[in-house]
């Protein structure tokens, strides 16, 4: 493991805003800001039920991740065509490349969209002309995975996935998300084994507000490469024994988890107790729009209430790039220009 020199303690958050980074855990519609919502709205005719920008914003006080998802579904009700759909994802990767995230894979929920009679070519063909053109204008890349709802059936998965299977070669995997609790991953066994028959990578939401039990199905019945949250695992240590010793990423969500009162204060979130069993896990922003931050202020937030050091910094930015669903050689690439980032900010000390 690489050993950061020292980094003089003012200098911290500037380091955490210029590093490298990628980010695996955002979903694109929870990254819809208010202004957005509103122009697109206007545009497409759409009578939302929030008098205004300000009186949205006010809903954002939730309690638990369904009082969320209730206002998530509202928002997303003013994407109806492929340029609402690009100007979402272009949104988010300007804002990315802000932060200086060279990587992001993105979760997109079709059934979101599908089921309000958008189709699917309309939504994929949308994002993936903007993750093309964030590689040509801003250099960061950006990949898609297909998230299926876990409140709906396996029958309703399978049939987004195969009517997915056309644009195949614009997506990289697919994922599990939307209301945890009562639907285990297991539910959807047949259409990760699809999914997997037909190369795609494979994550799954477990152990958000699920018990330590959703995560070993999510790693044993659908064989996830990767684990969305995870910060549950700690009541597990046998769990917590086969996450370091595989090095199964979790992309866990530190502003998400305080908005949804997973950890009602910042300061008892316990990625740096993760970190120190030697997991490897990522930082990532999740529904930036809802939950107060893009991945900057993540980092900038998570660090400074949990007194987290350089060193961890180092080892989330360089986790993200193992995570990643990427060539080793790009992944090298990054890694030395994250190296690189961290000696500039030595020499300073």
């Amino acid at each position: 493991m690489y050993q950061v020199h020292s980094v003089a303690p003012h200098l911290l958050p500037q380091l955490l805003r210029e590093m490298p980074k990628a980010e695996l855990h955002i979903h694109i519609e929870g990254s819809l800001e208010p202004e957005l919502i509103f122009a697109l709205a206007q545009r497409n005719g759409v009578t939302l039920p929030y008098a205004n920008v300000e009186a949205l914003r006010a809903a954002y006080a939730f309690t638990n991740l369904q009082s969320f998802l209730d206002i998530y579904y509202a928002g997303a009700s003013v994407l109806l065509h492929e340029q609402d759909f690009y100007d979402m994802a272009w949104a988010y990767l300007q804002r990315a490349a802000a932060d200086h995230v060279v990587h992001a894979e993105i979760f997109f929920d079709p059934q979101t969209h599908t089921e309000r009679g958008v189709p699917m070519a309309t939504v994929i063909n949308g994002l993936h002309r903007a993750c093309v053109d964030a590689q040509a204008t801003l250099g960061v890349s950006a990949q898609l995975i297909l998230c299926f709802l876990r409140h709906l059936s396996e029958e309703a998965a399978l049939q987004t996935f195969n009517e997915a299977l056309p644009f195949k070669t614009k997506f990289i995997g697919v994922g599990l998300d939307s209301s945890e609790v009562g639907h285990p991953p297991e539910k959807f066994q047949k259409v990760f084994a699809l999914a997997h028959a037909h190369g795609l990578h494979l994550v799954a939401h477990a152990g958000e507000e699920g018990p330590p039990a959703y995560m070993w199905s999510a790693l044993d019945v659908l064989h996830v490469e990767r684990i969305d949250h995870g910060v549950q695992a700690v009541h597990d240590a046998t769990l917590m024994a086969r996450l370091a010793k595989d090095r199964t990423p979790l992309t866990v969500c530190p502003l998400s988890n305080q908005k949804l009162c997973v950890f009602p204060d910042l300061k008892d979130h316990n990625i740096g107790q993760l970190l120190d069993a030697g997991l490897c896990v990522t930082l990532n922003s999740d529904d930036p729009a809802y939950f107060g931050g893009y991945l900057n202020d993540n980092f900038l937030q998570t660090f400074a209430a949990t007194g987290l050091t350089a060193q961890q910094a180092y080892v989330l930015a360089s986790n993200s790039f193992e995570a990643s669903f990427v060539p080793e050689v790009q992944k090298n690439q990054w890694l030395h220009a994250l190296k690189q980032t961290f000696q500039k900010f030595a020499d300073q000390d």
